[in-house]
């Protein structure tokens, strides 16, 4: 059995591909990153005409996408105690590891799934991190 899911209430995909799949009793979830639902807008983050940071919260992005996710997985029918893995794509280590790491902790305490964390380069949108989980489905 396989199920692609989309809802409404997350931030729209930045491509071709769903919010999440269902295969069996487990949930692929596709990179979910800090982008707000209705306004796209990115929390904690201001730009100039050209691009550059006027203003730069990564905590307020952390929270944003944890919430993301929990939007995601009751969407599908799973729950945030359900994670049993999750990837970690921050755009910078050095400065943001920290922060991350603190409210990691904070939301991850009951649940305790696996978890890798990278840098990379960049994300497909002014973003400074997106996560990609697997969940389980009772």
């Amino acid at each position: 059995m396989s199920e692609i899911i989309s809802t409404q209430k997350a931030p729209a995909p930045v491509g071709a591909y769903p919010h999440a799949r269902r295969v069996g009793n487990l949930l692929f979830l596709s990179g979910i990153g800090p982008r707000t639902p209705i306004t796209n807008a990115i929390p904690g983050l201001e730009l100039d005409k050209n691009g550059n940071f006027l203003a730069f919260d990564f905590e307020a992005q952390c929270k944003s996408v944890f919430d993301n996710v929990k939007i995601v997985l009751e969407e599908s029918g799973s729950k945030w105690e359900n994670l049993i893995d999750v990837t970690v794509f921050l755009v910078n280590m050095k400065r943001d590891f920290h922060t991350y790491n603190r409210l990691y902790a904070e939301y991850f305490k009951e649940a305790q799934p696996c978890r890798t964390t990278v840098e990379i380069n960049s994300l497909p949108t002014p973003i400074a991190i997106e996560l990609k989980c697997i969940a389980v489905i009772e």
